[in-house]
């Protein structure tokens, strides 16, 4: 894909990394929305909507570009667990995700132009949880890392290495599921890059479980 035609509707230093290693050269721009979940809304439909309107909204200021947007949640029991706004929140969370095994939604969405409707994929893992000590949950605290990250961790700190016996999208975690993102080029009939199975296991060292699955368009793991 020809670099001017692609926008990330995205400021997360993390999905512009993601984004780079399999498409490098693209634009980027901000989509602030409201990210107030509706009454009974569940993950699901929350974090599908969350990436349609990011997409749309950036689609609205460069409607030649090829809109691509994402968001990322954790949920723990059918609670959403956003991103904490202080040390007590992360404290709050990190306790309650501890020695269990929750689930990560990231959600993508893309948006060409002349085209409707807005292309909608989701990717969803089961994330296990080591039984951190508390004197490493406060150290991870202090180090700020927890607090522009849903769940108020990230699953590529490797001081605090949060996560544990892991076997999913580990790119889904960290917010751009590359797999998913990149079958949905191909469909369009455009290429990418760097092959996103390669670019996991060389970057991330991380050798993936589901992707030969997502790749294969047939398997029915979205969700």
């Amino acid at each position: 894909m020809n670099e001017s035609h692609l926008l990330l509707a995205s400021v997360s230093p993390r999905r512009r990394q993601l984004l780079s290693w399999i498409q490098p050269g693209f634009s980027v721009t901000s989509s602030d929305i409201d990210e107030t979940p509706l009454p009974g809304e569940s993950p699901i439909v929350y974090v599908k909507r969350m990436a349609r309107e990011k997409g749309e909204k950036a689609a609205l200021k460069a409607p030649d570009l090829v809109v691509v947007a994402s968001d990322t949640i954790v949920e723990l029991d059918g609670r959403i667990l956003g991103k904490p706004g202080n040390a007590e929140e992360a404290r709050s969370m990190l306790g309650a995700l501890r020695g269990k095994i929750h689930h990560v939604f990231t959600a993508i969405s893309i948006h060409q132009p002349g085209a409707d409707p807005t292309i909608i994929d989701c990717c969803v893992v089961d994330v296990p949880m080591r039984a951190y000590s508390d004197d490493e949950m406060e150290k991870y605290i202090l180090s700020g890392d927890p607090f522009d990250k849903a769940g108020a961790y990230a699953i590529q700190n490797h001081e605090f290495h949060p996560v544990e016996q892991f076997s999913g999208c580990y790119a889904c975690v960290m917010g751009l599921p590359l797999c998913h993102l990149s079958r949905h080029i191909i469909k369009m009939g455009k290429q990418i890059a760097e092959n996103p199975v390669s670019v996991c296991s060389q970057q991330l060292a991380y050798r993936c479980e589901i992707s030969s699955s997502v790749l294969s368009f047939t398997d029915q793991i979205t969700c």
